[in-house]
């Protein structure tokens, strides 16, 4: 009788960090979605900035993208890939590769659109131009 009680009560203990382990993986997987979300809206600000003539417009919209990447700060989104760091394809994701001279191989010479990561976890990969040395 003892080893039953012994047994249940271990079983039940596994289920009860099963079940705390499935909440956590789902809570982390509903961030991560509602932040993806927040990253289109965030290129479309970035967008309109770029096609923007107005001087006032530029300015609201300046302050609305800085609005936003406080607040994706705050939820520990990071931006990935920068112009000269090294290719790397768990973070990038090349949309071509050009050949540079000056740039070292495999590096990023230009960034299409900003990637995003929370912590080591990639949101959404940078999409870049890849520089290739002519040898």
């Amino acid at each position: 009788m003892e080893q039953r009680y012994l047994r249940a009560s271990a079983d039940l203990e596994n289920y009860r960090k099963r079940a705390s382990r499935e909440v956590e993986r789902r809570v982390a997987e509903r961030e991560e979605e509602m932040l993806r979300e927040w990253l289109n809206v965030l290129d479309s600000v970035e967008r309109a900035l770029a096609t923007s003539a107005d001087a006032e417009a530029s300015a609201g919209f300046r302050a609305v993208l800085a609005q936003m990447e406080a607040i994706l700060a705050r939820h520990g989104v990071s931006r990935v890939g920068e112009v000269g760091e090294r290719f790397d394809p768990e973070r990038h994701e090349a949309l071509t590769v050009r050949p540079a001279d000056g740039a070292a191989d495999r590096s990023v010479l230009e960034v299409a659109r900003s990637g995003f990561a929370v912590d080591d976890r990639v949101l959404r990969p940078a999409q870049v131009v890849v520089a290739r040395s002519e040898e």
